[in-house]
């Protein structure tokens, strides 16, 4: 996709903390990543039965909404000894309204009795970027981290269910990281870094 960054780019997403993430890394390349709150984009049901379905359903919204190229992702946790849960539902495992200390405080019950050895779990991470909403050929990237799930909360930093991801060869949770390494690291910014790289690849 070897065209320049269009000026002006709406990430369809709510989240403060994704909108900070993603935006720190857009805005080297003279491109402006402006979260979809501010064109009041309508919520979108999430009907997709995987991450990339669900992304594009929301990138798909916001492109529509805003008459703008859009950037969505859809992310969330695996947790092996739960068979791949919360998955797609990551955000909403304690409830259609949960927060994230509901969601961390449901996934620490249900891994109660779990030894720390069968605790892996890891972060997924889908970003799709969109031309305009009927756009054939989506660009589609992916970012997996792998790690554990602690027995409590560590760290202020981070949102969702970052203080219980524990990584051993860091000895810390993804909530005690610095943000910057934390983006070197996560599985958003592996996908974040493919798709810029997409996007700005001359050839």
């Amino acid at each position: 996709m070897a065209t320049p960054l269009p000026p002006r780019i709406v990430f369809a997403s709510n989240n403060p903390g994704k909108v900070a993430e993603v935006a720190a890394q857009f805005s080297p390349l003279g491109s402006e990543l402006i979260p979809q709150s501010q064109f009041n984009v309508p919520a979108v049901e999430e009907t997709g039965r995987t991450f990339v379905e669900n992304a594009l359903i929301k990138a798909r919204q916001a492109s529509t909404v805003c008459g703008l190229p859009a950037i969505a992702d859809d992310s969330g946790l695996e947790v092996d000894a739960l068979h791949g849960a919360p998955g797609i539902r990551s955000a909403r495992f304690a409830g259609a309204d949960a927060d994230d200390e509901a969601n961390n405080t449901l996934l620490l019950e249900k891994l109660a009795d779990v030894p720390d050895e069968q605790r892996r779990a890891r972060f997924q991470c889908l970003l799709v970027y969109l031309r305009h909403p009927d756009d054939p050929t989506p660009v589609i990237c992916q970012g997996t981290w792998e790690g554990f799930i602690a027995r409590s909360p560590r760290g202020d930093n981070g949102f969702g269910y970052d203080p219980l991801f524990y990584l051993p060869r860091f000895d810390c949770t993804a909530a005690q990281l610095p943000p910057a390494e934390k983006n070197r690291l996560s599985h958003r910014g592996q996908a974040l870094r493919q798709l810029i790289a997409t996007l700005t690849d001359p050839s």
